[in-house]
């Protein structure tokens, strides 16, 4: 299918498909005529897309996607997606603790 298609299909827009594509999340082929630059995307790069932008949405940078990505896929060790996987937990949870921090103190100002 082509990049239109696919941000269809998504709900990505073009230019946010285009820099998955050029960040190594996601892949292309060339399309069928010569004559064109076009692009094939492959159906299943539908569903691969929205674990990408659920990932995004939940703060992780794309070099932690592509190792996510990769252990999913098999081509990387396991230990190194867990290795993030733990670390973004960690960072997460120090958000949390900062968070809370702040919320008590504003809290303590209005009492």
């Amino acid at each position: 299918m082509r990049i239109g298609e696919l941000a269809e299909k998504t709900g990505l827009s073009r230019d946010t498909i285009r820099f998955y594509e050029r960040n190594g999340l996601i892949a292309s082929e060339p399309g069928d005529a010569q004559t064109n630059s076009y692009k094939n995307y492959p159906d299943d790069l539908v569903p691969r897309l929205v674990v990408i932008q659920q990932a995004r949405d939940a703060g992780m940078a794309v070099a932690e996607i592509r190792v996510m990505l990769d252990a999913l896929n098999g081509s990387c060790d396991p230990a190194d997606a867990k290795r993030v996987a733990l670390a973004k937990i960690a960072e997460l949870e120090d958000s949390i603790r900062q968070a809370e921090k702040v919320i008590a103190f504003l809290k303590a100002q209005m009492a």
